[in-house]
């Protein structure tokens, strides 16, 4: 079988932790068997492998989220990568054709597309298996997951079953409604829409070629910004008449606010966090490198990080996304396919970084041409190369590397080191990259 996961999110409702860069789904909240932290991604992907180690994952996203999921997945994890973003529908179908034209997977194979951010036990993905298995058997075109509604919730569309089995045809779908009248969906035995359906991968591939003009997979990368912008409910879920739906009854969390994830993270307090005996019902991260003191804290959340720091009423803290959107920052803090860049310090002509290079791995090969550089190694041992000319460094050494010079780093071990950019015009986007 073949799960796509959808990884998007423009992370805004978990900020400081989260950024343009780093969304909610990488956030290392959840600790695994061995006392680590992991991130949500992590979390759902080594579910999915625990419950069926030969399931093919295939992580759909955008390419300011490639990095990250490289970081935490490893560099053998199948990436499906939206030029831009045009919604779900496009998205999907890109994936299918890559999983067509490009893996040769088979039509009649199941594949189940999964958003990649509940918060569940391995029940869900044995569902999740079942649902696949569904697919297979070719009763239905789609095959969706439905979840048992613990209380008439406006933030869910719903799914109205034909009857109260385990897998029913679908009578018909409602978009997202007041409490009153999902309460009354209740009544009539509706399911919460989790965004999760299955379907044989030709149905899917057909479905992209009625919508979009396209040849293969490359032929559809190429026109993808041209693809209209629709979801896939409204595109092929709602449309289609051969559609059936599984009921979950067990626990799922939608964990897409600061008030569901302080319900679900491994720790009240995670960093330098001291709390006195008069705190209640407090969470707080800290990801600085100074203390946190919290007094007399009651129902809140905070959390600090080199992006901000957040002080809210949980429930209040579920309303935050439109100042986070005024506020005009470029992110601070990313984790790259080699390691972690953190911003510590930004002034009008220079900026200072902390960088973690991870053993065996190494930047791009790169120059810039507005700004120079300075590196100053503080752990590890690695080889820089300066305009081809390769040099060992370790603890100590002063790497400068002036506007124009080709640069890059490879570590032999774990190396961190401070980099200092200087000039008028600093830019994330004034990098050119070229093969070593």
């Amino acid at each position: 079988m073949n799960i796509v996961l959808l990884s998007g999110g423009s992370g805004q409702r978990m900020w400081p932790l989260s950024n343009s860069i780093r969304s909610k789904q990488f956030i290392k909240l959840f600790k695994n068997e061995a006392g680590d932290y992991e991130s949500m991604v992590q979390r759902v992907y080594h579910q999915i492998k625990s419950v069926d180690e030969n399931t093919e994952i295939m992580v759909a996203t955008s390419q300011s989220q490639v990095s990250a999921i490289r970081n935490q997945l490893g560099d053998q994890v199948s990436i499906c990568i939206e030029p831009c973003r045009r919604d779900t529908f496009p998205a999907i179908a890109l994936a299918a054709a890559k999983l067509h034209y490009e893996k040769r997977v088979g039509r009649e194979e199941p594949v189940v597309v999964c958003p990649v951010d509940p918060y569940v036990d391995n029940s869900y993905y044995e569902a999740v298996k079942r649902l696949g298995e569904l697919a297979a058997k070719g009763e239905a075109n789609l095959t969706l997951m439905g979840i048992e509604p613990v209380y008439p919730s406006e933030k869910y569309g719903y799914i109205i079953p034909e009857n109260n089995e385990l897998v029913s045809v679908v009578k018909s779908f409602k978009e997202k409604p007041t409490v009153e009248v999902a309460q009354e969906y209740l009544e009539q035995g509706a399911l919460w829409n989790a965004g999760v359906f299955a379907f044989k991968l030709g149905y899917l591939v057909d479905k992209a070629h009625e919508l979009i003009d396209f040849i293969d997979y490359r032929d559809l990368l190429e026109k993808y910004e041209t693809a209209t912008k629709i979801s896939f409910d409204y595109a092929v879920v709602e449309k289609e008449d051969k559609i059936q739906v599984m009921r979950y009854a067990g626990d799922w969390r939608d964990v897409g606010t600061w008030n569901m994830m302080a319900e679900v993270m491994s720790d009240q307090t995670k960093g330098n966090v001291v709390m006195d005996d008069t705190c209640e019902n407090t969470n707080v991260v800290n990801e600085l490198d100074i203390p946190i003191l919290c007094m007399g804290c009651k129902e809140m959340v905070i959390a600090a990080s080199s992006d901000g720091i957040l002080v809210a009423d949980k429930d209040q803290s579920s309303y935050m996304k439109p100042y986070v959107e005024s506020m005009k920052q470029e992110a601070m803090y990313a984790e790259k396919s080699w390691g972690i860049y953190n911003v510590i310090d930004v002034q009008e002509d220079f900026m200072t970084i902390k960088v973690l290079l991870n053993a065996g791995h190494e930047m791009k090969y790169h120059s810039h041409s507005c700004r120079d550089e300075v590196w100053t190694v503080v752990s590890g041992t690695g080889v820089v190369v300066l305009d081809g000319k390769k040099r060992d460094v370790g603890v100590g050494d002063v790497i400068r590397i002036p506007s124009g010079c080709k640069h890059t780093i490879k570590a032999e071990t774990d190396v961190r080191l401070i980099e200092v950019q200087m000039g008028q015009d600093i830019d994330v986007k004034d990098k050119t990259v070229y093969s070593l």
